[in-house]
């Protein structure tokens, strides 16, 4: 059998193919990016024609570039951003509408509206989530209520929803499977994280058809074949989870107290906690994976804004070229010169989830420069990422045992420092950051029988560079609570 697996890793700004070995090191990587759409301001869609078109192009390519065909390929992994909502014609694959992104905040007043009704308690119990526009969910009810024609063609049964790893695996089989795995599926708050289910109750209340449901599968296992067209082979998909879960699982996190923090488009630390969910008022539940019939949870919610702010330093301010220049601005400054910044550009996440937030520069005195905001952007995510690791631990009563770091900016020296002196604990940062596709990369190997278990993928994770805690306790103290306090100023904003 071929020894080599395909990852799809289909992300917010674009689309990556790897090609990974049976030692799970990169063979061939192709990327390219799409358009963001912004029609409104907060509103965030992509075309998921275009997505499908790029994703295609850019593993076809990574196959040409290791002199490979299809026929060499064991099996493929698909991971994706997730939340991101995509309903389409299950005849013509022609959507309906574009996808509406995770980041889109469109639906504030949807949510808004199920909160003041009292839902808040029945969507937390059963999801493990808050009511939120991120989740897909409001996002399902939205294309249904103002897409003209939309309700009446999904209630006839003529249209299909996914999330972006269903809208991928749709394609890729020819339009044959029409499914998504339990870690994607517990991100559109409709899933039922008790009974492993799409839940009846939540479909109600939000009057979405059941019939345009993907059906919900482990992350291992057979999902279908794709189209010989595409490979000139019908190549097995054997693995599918979330970004976040599979950069979890990528980081090998399967004791508890282990953590990843992903510094992509945003942050998305996730801890370990086992066989038993964790609920919290703060809907840092999130379901890891399902691996041998049996499901696997985790803790942590989206910082919207991480990586992000740093490229609306680049493209917006103009204040960098690049965002690998930021360490070595960073460090040219002693400290923050007492500026925080709060990234708060669509509202801020967990463990604070305030729609109506928003972002905020501030302890600006002519004394501040460009390095200095630089710097403060920086660290905005350093401390967002203690905001809900500590929510973790206090909720969970589990204590932190690490931090795994991945994603790009994990490759900045002074973001990851820092991040280890604000946090009091070691940062570890792995040879490949990519782990996000290198997870998929497992849990499709795993699928296909390249590999047995979580003991084999431990033995394969490599460490590039550990970060140990250098800052004494009263500066800790001192900067960690007047971003607490910076915080505070941002939120509530638009609320009249």
């Amino acid at each position: 059998m071929p020894g080599h697996i395909l990852v799809i890793d289909q992300g917010t700004t674009g689309s990556r193919a790897i090609i990974f070995d049976d030692n799970g090191d990169r063979v061939a990587m192709e990327y390219k990016e799409f358009t963001q759409h912004y029609p409104r301001p907060g509103w965030v869609e992509h075309d998921p024609k275009e997505i499908w078109t790029i994703t295609l192009e850019v593993a076809q390519r990574a196959l040409s570039k290791a002199n490979m065909t299809g026929k060499d390929i064991a099996s493929i992994g698909i991971t994706n951003q997730r939340e991101t909502t995509t309903i389409w014609d299950k005849r013509t694959g022609e959507p309906v509408y574009n996808s509406i992104v995770w980041a889109c905040r469109r639906t504030t007043e949807i949510c808004s509206d199920l909160i003041d009704k009292g839902y808040t308690e029945i969507f937390n119990k059963k999801t493990g989530l808050v009511i939120d526009p991120v989740y897909s969910a409001s996002k399902i009810k939205w294309i249904l209520d103002n897409v003209l024609g939309v309700r009446r063609r999904a209630e006839k049964g003529e249209l299909l929803f996914g999330t972006i790893d269903t809208w991928i695996l749709w394609n890729l089989t020819g339009g044959r499977v029409h499914a998504t795995d339990y870690s994607n599926a517990s991100r559109t708050m409709l899933f039922n994280v008790n009974t492993i289910e799409w839940d009846k109750e939540l479909l109600q209340i939000l009057g979405v058809p059941e019939n345009i449901l993907p059906e919900a599968k482990p992350s291992v296992g057979l999902f279908g074949y794709t189209d010989k067209s595409l490979f000139g082979y019908e190549i097995p998909i054997t693995g599918i989870a979330g970004d976040q879960q599979a950069a979890l699982f990528g980081q090998a996190c399967f004791e508890e107290g282990t953590a990843k923090n992903t510094y992509g488009t945003s942050c998305v630390p996730l801890m370990f906690t086992g066989d038993k969910p964790v609920f919290t008022d703060k809907g840092l539940l999130t379901l890891a994976w399902g691996i041998n019939n049996k499901v696997k949870y985790s803790m942590g919610a989206s910082i919207f804004t991480a990586g992000s702010a740093i490229q609306w330093l680049r493209d917006s301010l103009n204040m960098i070229k690049a965002s690998s220049e930021t360490e070595s601005i960073a460090e040219s400054v002693k400290d923050n010169a007492g500026v925080y910044f709060v990234p708060a550009f669509t509202g801020l996440g967990a463990p604070h989830w305030d729609m109506y937030a928003r972002g905020m520069i501030i302890g600006l005195t002519s004394n501040a420069t460009k390095a200095h905001i630089i710097r403060a952007t920086l660290e905005s995510l350093a401390y967002q990422t203690r905001d809900l690791l500590d929510e973790m631990e206090n909720k969970s009563g589990i204590k932190l045992k690490f931090l795994k770091v991945d994603g790009g900016a994990a490759n900045n020296n002074f973001l990851m420092q820092f991040q280890a002196d604000i946090l009091n604990c070691t940062v570890i940062r792995p040879k490949d950051v990519e782990t996000t596709s290198l997870g998929a990369a497992y849990l499709a190997g795993i699928g296909s029988g390249i590999w047995k278990n979580e003991d084999e993928i431990k033995s394969l994770w490599k460490v590039d560079r550990e970060f140990y805690p250098q800052m004494d306790n009263s500066m800790r103290d001192e900067l960690y609570s007047n971003w607490v306090k910076a915080v505070q100023f941002s939120k509530g904003w638009l609320k009249k």
